[in-house]
């Protein structure tokens, strides 16, 4: 859950929060939303985006290459921190985010106690890629991602947008096409939201879609959805 079209720069509403595992989410009282699951920042993290996206996809088959990841919202960085210390294959990790947050913001959150690479991912620069650890290539792009250019061959989405209520835009058949499109054969998309109508618009757009288990204590279902390798 990330960000709505406007400015969220060092926004005097946002307010830290806790969740359910411990680990702190920004609340927006504005569009009444939290950028994470209020069940638990972390484990949903790690396991709709990492668990069941990256380490899913690396364990089918990653190609000598590596593996392309793309974001859909950096927003404070979490799921990149995250993904920097699973990485166990060459990864190179694209985030779209049209309003950064604050650094600082970020850093009195206290994610630095379950990564220690939540710095480097935040401090690193815009519009160019960025060496975390000699397998982990970031580049944070400040990118309107229903209309920007995509990355080609992608392996692996992370598709953490607001819900589909606060943020229509980011969940229509257009845009899910054009992720489709510019996926590898058995990419892999990943998304905390499990809504009927987003399962059926991921399926007509030609995915294999899977509805799996939430995290531990979180949602009861996600979904994952896998680009066929014939299509």
């Amino acid at each position: 859950m990330k960000k709505c079209y406007l400015c969220v720069v060092n926004r005097l509403d946002s307010e830290i929060q806790l969740t359910a595992d411990g680990s702190a989410t920004l609340y927006r009282p504005d569009i009444d939303e939290h950028y994470h699951s209020v069940k638990g920042a972390v484990a949903e993290s790690r396991h709709v985006y990492v668990d069941c996206g990256l380490r899913y996809r690396a364990a089918s088959g990653a190609s000598g290459q590596g593996l392309t990841v793309l974001e859909i919202g950096f927003g404070t960085g979490l799921n990149a921190a995250l993904s920097v210390d699973a990485a166990d294959v060459p990864v190179r990790y694209v985030s779209l985010e049209l309003y950064p947050l604050d650094p600082d913001m970020v850093k009195t959150m206290g994610y630095d106690s379950v990564s220690g690479r939540i710095s480097a991912v935040n401090d690193a620069p815009w519009d160019v890629d960025t060496s975390i650890t000699p397998r982990f290539m970031l580049c944070k792009q400040r990118a309107d991602f229903t209309v920007c250019e995509l990355p080609q061959n992608i392996d692996v989405v992370y598709f953490d947008a607001f819900a589909p209520e606060k943020q229509p835009e980011m969940w229509s058949r257009d845009c899910f096409e054009r992720i489709y499109a510019a996926m590898s054969p058995g990419g892999v998309l990943t998304t905390y939201c499990a809504k009927g109508a987003v399962r059926r618009m991921l399926q007509d757009v030609g995915f294999e879609v899977q509805r799996i288990e939430g995290p531990a204590g979180g949602k009861r279902e996600i979904l994952r959805a896998i680009r066929p390798v014939e299509d």
